[in-house]
């Protein structure tokens, strides 16, 4: 059985290369075949000769922006490498115009999501950071790289948002001298928006025996403060400067 089969096997392998070396070969490969050069990501005048020495032409076809290819460099072609042709074709070229170039649109002050539409928009990566501001919470206060610097497309930009100004407490000026706390309350970026009068005997007279805030609020530097401070009645006051006057 092993002779059997070894012959057959023989038999078969002879067969095929009869057929296909004898009745039925390959026909070789005609002498005016070429085969189209690999000119992938290379620059547009290296391109053009290695398909000139290939005995091809070349032809520019189209062109377009692409974020990391210089500009003039080959992104594709057409046939592709390695593809036999005529002796005298055409081999279509397509190149980069490199990335996409603007300038850094100015969002300052803008509120945030204004701020994000208009740059995203524009072909920019928003990145947020916040930070304590005089701006109102919400609002942008600076942007990197600076509004109006012209820069490649897909490009990231940082726009740092106001969370608002930092905040204050509001300190206790119970049982201070008037001027005292307005003192103090003005070196802690307070207003004195108003002051009233309440009747008080003896110690509390000229001292504050009330605030609006209370102490500890935490409040943003400008806030208005009002205070009540301690006086004699009139009629009491008006009596003692007359015994004052008297001889």
């Amino acid at each position: 059985m092993g002779a059997v089969a070894f012959v057959l096997a023989a038999g078969v392998a002879f067969g095929y290369l009869w057929s296909t070396r004898v009745l039925f070969p390959v026909p070789p490969r005609p002498r005016d075949l070429l085969e189209v050069p690999d000119v992938g990501g290379v620059e547009r005048a290296d391109a053009l000769e290695a398909i000139r020495a290939a005995g091809l032409r070349a032809a520019i076809v189209d062109s377009f922006s692409h974020p990391t290819v210089e500009r003039d460099w080959v992104l594709g072609q057409s046939p592709i490498p390695g593809q036999l042709s005529v002796a005298g074709d055409t081999v279509a070229l397509t190149l980069s115009l490199g990335p996409v170039r603007r300038p850094v649109p100015d969002v300052g002050r803008l509120r945030i999501g204004n701020a994000r539409n208009v740059l995203e928009a524009s072909g920019f990566i928003v990145v947020v950071d916040t930070l304590t501001a005089d701006l109102p919470a919400g609002h942008v206060v600076e942007v990197a790289p600076e509004p109006g610097t012209e820069v490649d497309l897909p490009m990231e930009v940082r726009i740092a948002v106001s969370t608002g100004p930092a905040m204050v407490a509001m300190p206790l000026v119970l049982g201070i001298e008037q001027a005292t706390a307005e003192a103090m309350l003005d070196s802690l970026g307070f207003v004195v928006s108003e002051i009233l009068t309440r009747f008080r005997f003896g110690r509390d007279q000229g001292r504050v025996v009330a605030q609006d805030p209370p102490a500890d609020s935490l409040l943003p530097p400008g806030s208005p403060v009002q205070l009540v401070v301690g006086r004699r009645s009139s009629a009491r006051r008006n009596r003692r400067n007359q015994l004052d006057s008297q001889p």
